[in-house]
């Protein structure tokens, strides 16, 4: 009896922490929507095909030691038969779905345009009730369980569609963010590139509790497994750089959700383990849209990771639809600037 009592207060702990830290996101969500349901007063529900007319929206469904997690398959038309084209895969935030985040990035009609496949893996409400990715709970092994769930969505698309698997890349928001960097840290063969939006780096939270201090930016950088700290603690100029693709980090200062300090240290961290030697830093503001300062990092001419900090933008998509949530038309167009970073490493 006491065994099960203590079992049934920690399961109550565990839900309580959950809800908290998801609990913060999907307020700042429901701000959002209010904002842009004011300014478009016929917002209507996403629609089931987010980009009809540009290409296929097909379904299908991966399994593994995690359970199942659904995905979305966007196929542009016009591919020819035999042709291999280059895989994006897409990670959603929390309260989002693939067709909500596809039509809040409108990254189909870019791909519809550059001949890309994109991948949306979609979370279960089973695993989270505001369909987060649980990329925190590595303590559990939940974390790595639902990574693997997601690469076997992307062996699927490899197999049963014209997807290059030697040209992968993936990119996400907030939760969907750190997902993208554990996954490439995990699997650094399988991914030409990644690209963090409004995101936690990878190894700064192993539990719930963690998680909300790093994304209050009140946590100090941890390590990426014991090797991987050791390695990152002695790498130099002259030593062998940890093999991680290139990362893309775009961050909000006004983010009240992730912390913009974390942008700054998930460069960090991929400038130490690369063993970059090089800094540079621009400012650049397109039209009317909110300004930014790029910091790029790298060896020589090569970059191996680039920080981009957007002045004035919350936790949203920058330069995403005006009817969607997580998203702000405002700021410079995210989804061209990720397709810039990763077209030039596919």
């Amino acid at each position: 009896m006491p065994r099960r009592s203590a079992h049934a207060a920690l399961r109550k702990a565990w839900h309580k922490g959950l809800n908290a830290l998801t609990g913060q996101v999907m307020r700042a969500a429901k701000d959002v929507a209010r904002g842009a349901q004011s300014a478009v007063p016929d917002l209507t529900k996403t629609p089931k095909h987010p980009s009809p007319g540009l290409g296929d929206w097909l379904a299908g469904v991966a399994t593994g030691r995690g359970g199942m997690r659904r995905f979305r398959l966007f196929r542009p038309f016009g591919l020819t038969p035999g042709e291999r084209v280059p895989l994006i895969v897409m990670l959603h935030g929390c309260g989002q779905d693939p067709a909500g985040f596809a039509a809040s990035t409108r990254m189909n009609r870019l791909a519809a345009r550059e001949r890309c496949l994109v991948l949306y893996p979609a979370q279960s409400r089973l695993a989270n009730p505001q369909r987060c990715w649980n990329w925190f709970d590595i303590e559990n092994g939940r974390a790595q369980a639902e990574a693997a769930l997601i690469l076997a969505a992307i062996d699927q698309a490899c197999v049963l569609y014209p997807a290059d698997r030697s040209r992968v890349v993936i990119a996400g928001l907030s939760a969907g963010a750190g997902m993208a960097a554990l996954m490439a840290t995990t699997w650094p063969e399988r991914f030409r590139a990644v690209a963090m939006h409004a995101g936690v780096a990878p190894g700064l939270a192993t539990t719930t509790a963690s998680a909300l201090r790093a994304m209050r930016g009140d946590i100090a950088s941890a390590a990426l497994g014991a090797s991987t700290a050791a390695s990152a603690a002695s790498m130099s100029s002259t030593a062998k750089p940890l093999d991680w693709p290139p990362l893309l980090v775009i961050q909000g200062t006004k983010d009240a959700v992730v912390a913009p300090s974390n942008g700054r240290e998930a460069l960090r961290l991929w400038a130490q383990a690369s063993g970059a030697t090089t800094e540079r830093t621009r400012t650049v503001q397109r039209g009317r849209r909110l300004p930014m300062t790029v910091v790029d990092v790298g060896r020589g001419r090569a970059v191996n990771a680039t920080l981009v900090e957007i002045e004035g933008l919350g936790h949203a998509w920058s330069g995403g639809a005006a009817n969607a949530s997580f998203s702000d038309p405002t700021g410079p167009d995210a989804t061209a600037m990720i397709w810039r970073f990763f077209a030039k490493r596919l």
